[in-house]
């Protein structure tokens, strides 16, 4: 697949500074880096974002995920592997990222179970975190950019 243009982010550079701050700043919410990579990967998954699967997957085994985990995130819900914090966020994922789906997109009972596991703070931060990648998977998927380039 080649590209219609290139990443916008550097036909429009001053875009970029910006939306890395706010990606740094969600990352300061203290949710845990694997939680915040498996929740890139599912929403990625989701939005059908090749490039940000792909980088995703590579950016979550640099933070020490592994094979298994990482294969599982399609089946989170079927799988033995995530503990019940890593379920409440991917959970929160996919409704986030599935806004359209239902009247109310994201209900009561799964934002409750997410902030049994997480304080205000980390609730922002996921939250900061699951609209950015959502924003990057548009980005991306828009304009087809491929799977492993600029990773």
């Amino acid at each position: 697949m080649e590209a219609r243009i290139p990443n916008p982010a550097t036909v429009i550079p001053e875009a970029l500074p910006a939306v890395l701050s706010v990606l740094k700043a969600a990352k300061k919410g203290g949710v845990p880096e694997s939680t915040l990579e498996l929740v890139h990967l599912r929403a990625s998954q989701i939005n059908g974002c090749a490039y940000c699967v792909d980088g995703g997957v590579k950016s979550a085994k640099k933070a020490g995920e592994t094979d298994e985990r990482l294969h599982a995130v399609a089946a989170w819900r079927e799988a033995p592997y995530f503990t019940d914090a890593e379920r409440a966020a991917l959970a929160l994922a996919e409704c986030v990222t599935r806004l359209s789906d239902r009247p109310d997109p994201v209900p009561d009972d799964v934002w409750n179970e997410a902030a049994e596991h997480f304080d205000e703070r980390q609730l922002s931060g996921l939250v900061l975190w699951i609209g950015l990648t959502n924003l990057f998977n548009r980005i991306n998927v828009t304009t087809k950019q491929p799977a492993g380039a600029g990773w």
